[in-house]
């Protein structure tokens, strides 16, 4: 069994001592950067290895940069290599934050060639609920080769961003609530609002009750709806840092909606050059799809 977008606690608790499954807790909180470290160590999924957005899954913040840029492929291929990855794994990824931080390793994964990365459905929350298995002990590694195979298409820098929204040719969904999304509040980034022309769906919508993600029909027939006539390589997800929206790039690969792209830098990296536009209030509007060429009339 493989799988690429989730998996539900009962598979992975039969996986669990398979060594061709590798997990990863990603565990992490923006306000106090510590705390999923310290949480693992008080207790984690068995095998699981920690990965830390800041030091892991990101490489240095520079002024023209987002909160959490790109790590650099190779560095990141070989880190992958220390924890055991390599072509034949399934990798599962989990945090306690309904896979808000999760996915960004899910993303970076697939960013690299791998597809057979999954988020754990329910995640943290939903193992000790079934009382499945918990320890304090580090796993033990076996070092592997992973072989990294850059997807550039899942990527748009600033300037593919700034060009596709002025052409209409592109929808940009932001993942960020409601409130940080119309510049009513701002606890992380130095501007509030939103780049003009995007629309809001905060990835919570993705959820169902218990945490885990909505069926792929409920799923789809959202995502349709917010793509407004446009195919799914012309959407573009964006957050705050570029983590969250990997959220709503999960969602539109369960619901088979293939070939969406993520803004990496995001918001925190729009906003290091005051001459780009800023928007504010809640962004109801769609974009009109106006090209058949896929995202920006390019």
């Amino acid at each position: 069994m493989r799988s690429s977008t989730v998996v539900s606690t009962e598979q992975l608790a039969q996986h669990l001592h398979d060594p061709d499954w590798l997990i990863f807790d990603c565990r992490f909180t923006l306000t106090k950067t510590d705390a999923g470290k310290l949480a693992y160590q008080q207790g984690h999924i068995p095998g699981a290895r920690y990965v830390h957005l800041d030091d892991d899954m990101s490489s240095a913040v520079t002024p023209t940069s987002g909160r959490h840029p790109l790590p650099d492929a190779k560095g990141f291929a070989d880190k992958l290599s220390r924890w055991g990855v390599d072509s034949s794994k399934q990798v599962v990824v989990y945090d306690d934050s309904f896979g808000s931080m999760a996915v960004k390793m899910w993303w970076l994964l697939r960013w690299l060639g791998h597809d057979n990365v999954a988020l754990l459905d329910g995640n943290w929350q939903m193992w000790v609920k079934h009382k499945l298995p918990v320890t304090t002990e580090l796993p033990k590694i076996i070092p592997a080769k992973f072989e990294p195979h850059v997807r550039e298409a899942l990527l748009v820098d600033t300037e593919e961003v700034d060009f596709a929204r002025r052409e209409r040719c592109s929808v940009l969904i932001d993942a960020r609530p409601e409130q940080r999304f119309a510049g009513e509040r701002e606890p992380l980034d130095k501007v509030a609002g939103h780049i003009p022309g995007a629309i809001n769906w905060v990835y919570e919508e993705n959820l169902d009750f218990d945490g885990t993600y909505l069926p792929a029909e409920e799923l789809k027939e959202s995502y349709l709806k917010l793509m407004h006539g446009l195919k799914p390589n012309q959407v573009i997800h964006t957050c705050g840092s570029g983590v969250t929206a990997c959220h709503n790039m999960l969602a539109m690969e369960i619901a088979g909606l293939h070939g969406s792209k993520l803004y990496a830098g995001s918001w925190s990296e729009w906003i290091t050059d005051p001459k780009r536009p800023v928007a504010t209030g809640e962004g109801h509007e769609h974009r009109v799809h106006l090209t058949d060429d896929p995202l920006g009339c390019a």
